[in-house]
């Protein structure tokens, strides 16, 4: 077993970034070979070696403890301010104490195991509130397969803010925003260092999340630079509370004190959805049967909730699959320069909880340690059948036959069982069908004529674990007697998704052959014809999808027409309910 290093050197890499960040370095003894995937894999294999995903899941379900969460939370609160320009170098004040307080965490879990976790920071220059420098706090659990140089990211923000976003002065505990997301982070640090996993794990706890999602940045930024494989991001942002404040960024809570500990939110941009459907799957087949309290997993629209945004995004942009987890209910939508704004996210007021009988200690919670813990192992769980799951099949794709498709894909790990999740256009978020195949092509029948398409694939390996799904492919089912004729029609508008809606829905057209044109876009308009939005479109073949943001229009709930439009010429039109 390698020896425990801690402060023995450091590993500098730097370059300046187009975001203006600059001097991105590794922190850390070996840390950036961990990265890279360049070391022995023997020298991080535990004496008892633990990596059966069976025993993964009930150390999981086990071993997450609120008190510990509820611990971790006490003394970040204690730091009084974690703005990202607050005070470096006091042992008991600002950013700095805390940041170096979760490194010995990393550092303690890590003498806890036989020094497999290896702690370390991201440091990088940018002006942030007047602070030039800032550092991430991160620990690697490195892989012992081979698959070791890809990395699987839990992360969350510790900088807090109160009403004014550079203030450093204030009492900025953040416990909901984002205290929870970090407790969280490190007890799941702690929990898993106890196993082994074919890829490496990172634990990652950024810094200049409020002021632009600057430490996220950062890290995505560097494993770009450095060519570094990032398997998957599970971002965890506000995932403590559980009620309901005056205000909520949509799609938020119903209403003031409502309080929901069941329902998670699971956000994502319509690339990376994929990622979220893996979470959920793996949370109904692994967890659902084995813990005490359900959790409802349910997969938003959209990337973030309406003009916000989070610490997934820098890594969705660089074309790593990422998502976030938020709680179903939030204190405040962050807005604290709004009119009468009387929430607790953003100010002085997200504290821990409250003295309700005068003997100056808390009794009542404002963050919900059973239900963080909830959230934590369904974290883990993703995170942990991403990093032992088998590989993605390759080149998936589809042909039209006679009465359904023909798919194919490439498997040179030769796993034998696969999945191939199926969504028509308006069945949501979530598969309509898992059907389990074991060729790598054949034919798919019992489809209907005229209904646009979704497939994904994954492997399965011998624990029955699934891979990661492998991109959605689309395609548009034509052959058959009834239902539409696109070879007729060389354009479809198809029903908006989903139907009725909330806050938000997709709307698509299907472009069966090129249709030339100098003008087309969607247009959506009211019951009286007044224009709402307008969509330009290219209309070449295949898919076209625009998300239409009900919110932003500041209209109410009713009836809404959407159509396609040509040349000034209407092609097609259908209605819409909004239920918001």
């Amino acid at each position: 077993m390698r020896p425990i290093f801690l402060f023995s050197f450091f590993i500098i890499l730097s370059w300046a970034t187009a975001s203006g960040q600059t001097a991105i370095t590794v922190v850390g003894p070996d840390v950036y070979d961990l990265l890279k995937g360049n070391y022995n894999p023997a020298d991080y294999m535990p004496s008892t070696l633990a990596n059966h995903p069976a025993d993964v899941i009930e150390g999981l379900a086990e071993g997450v403890s609120p008190d510990s969460l509820k611990a971790y939370l006490e003394v970040l609160s204690t730091f009084e301010n974690r703005n990202t320009g607050s005070d470096t170098l006091s042992e008991a004040f600002g950013i700095g104490a805390a940041r170096r307080w979760a490194y010995s965490q990393f550092a303690a879990f890590s003498t806890l195991n036989e020094g497999r976790l290896r702690p370390a920071y991201l440091q990088f220059g940018q002006d942030i509130c007047g602070m030039g420098q800032h550092r991430n706090i991160f620990a690697v659990l490195p892989g012992i397969g081979p698959h070791r140089d890809e990395l699987v990211i839990v992360e969350a923000h510790i900088d807090s803010r109160c009403e004014d976003g550079c203030d450093v002065g204030c009492q900025a505990h953040g416990m909901e925003d984002n205290g929870s997301g970090t407790a969280l982070v490190l007890e799941l640090a702690r929990v898993m260092s106890a196993y082994a996993f074919d890829r490496s794990l990172v634990f990652l706890i950024t810094i200049g999340e409020e002021q632009g999602l600057y430490g996220a940045n950062a890290f995505a930024e560097f494993c770009k630079n450095e060519s570094i494989p990032v398997r998957a991001v599970y971002n965890n942002d506000i995932v403590g509370g559980i009620i309901c404040g005056h205000t909520a960024s949509p799609p938020g809570c119903p209403g003031l004190n409502n309080v929901d500990s069941i329902n998670v939110r699971l956000f994502s941009s319509s690339g990376t959805r994929n990622l979220a459907r893996f979470a959920r799957l793996e949370y109904e087949e692994n967890l659902l049967p084995v813990v005490a309290v359900p959790s409802i997993l349910n997969i938003m629209s959209q990337e973030d909730r309406t003009g916000r945004g989070g610490d997934h995004i820098p890594f969705r942009q660089r074309g790593y699959q990422a998502m976030r987890f938020t709680s179903a209910n939030e204190h405040g939508d962050g807005n604290p320069d709004g009119p009468n704004y009387e929430d607790r996210q953003h100010s002085m007021a997200d504290v821990l909880g409250v003295d309700t009988d005068g003997d100056s200690v808390i009794d009542s919670f404002f963050v919900d340690f059973h239900y963080l813990a909830r959230n934590a192992v369904i974290n883990g769980n993703a995170a942990a059948m991403s990093a032992l799951g088998p590989v993605t099949p390759l080149q998936f794709k589809l042909e039209d036959i006679e009465g359904g498709f023909r798919y194919e894909f490439d498997d040179p790990d030769n796993y034998g069982l696969y999945r191939i999740g199926i969504r028509t256009f308006g069945s949501g978020n979530y598969f309509d069908t898992l059907l389990t195949v074991t060729q790598t092509a054949d034919s798919l029948f019992s489809l209907l004529p005229g209904t646009p398409y979704y497939l994904t694939v994954c492997s399965v390996d011998s624990n029955g674990i699934e891979s990661q799904f492998s991109n959605e492919v689309f395609d548009f089912f034509t052959t058959g007697t009834t239902g539409l004729s696109l070879p007729e029609k060389a354009a479809a508008l198809l029903q908006n998704r989903p139907n009725p809606f909330d806050e938000v829905t997709t709307l698509g057209v299907f472009v069966e052959r090129p249709i030339i044109h100098s003008e087309a876009y969607l247009l959506i308009t009211d019951t009286q014809g007044r224009e709402l939005a307008r969509y330009p479109l290219d209309l070449q073949p295949g898919l076209h999808e625009v998300v239409y943001n009900h919110w932003n229009q500041r209209q109410g709930r009713g009836l809404y027409y959407f159509s396609l439009v040509v040349d000034g010429q209407v092609f097609e039109t259908k209605a819409m309910i909004n239920a918001y």
